[in-house]
């Protein structure tokens, strides 16, 4: 599934066309969340994942979102970004809105983690979560 969105950018779920160089250098370098992530992990991720997207620009990727799924009831959003010299322009919205409410998981609840950009989810409808969630941290990073 493509979405043409403005000034020569698209949206794109498809897994082929993931630049997996370019996904695994932003996020083992540049992410806060999967700093030093191994790349046969990163691959490993991108094969697995119920839905990939990518964000091109000209036909070079500038953005990636990667979702979880039991394809039925829950998804979980992971490793979304777009390069730093293309945000402001409401790509990050968009990717996101992409990712969530098009395509084949669109009827799932969503969730996901994030230190920075609730502003942006929420305007895709993320909201805090409620009383009855509760999380298990990965034991090696329990505090």
């Amino acid at each position: 599934m493509q979405r043409d969105l403005r000034n020569g950018y698209e949206l794109d779920d498809d897994p082929g066309r993931i630049d997996r160089d370019a996904v695994h250098r932003y996020l083992s370098e540049e992410s806060y969340w999967a700093e030093g992530r191994p790349r046969e992990t990163q691959d490993a991720l991108v094969d697995s994942a119920a839905r990939v997207v990518g964000l091109y620009r000209d036909g070079h990727q500038v953005g990636f979102s990667r979702a979880v799924s039991d394809g039925h009831v829950v998804s979980y959003l992971a490793d979304v970004y777009v390069l730093a010299e293309h945000r402001g322009h409401g790509l990050g919205v968009e990717l996101v809105r992409f990712s969530v409410d098009e395509g084949p998981l669109a009827g799932t609840k969503w969730i996901l983690h994030t230190h920075d950009a609730h502003g942006l989810y929420r305007k895709v409808g993320f909201v805090d979560p409620g009383p009855t969630t509760l999380e298990r941290p990965r034991p090696d990073l329990a505090t």
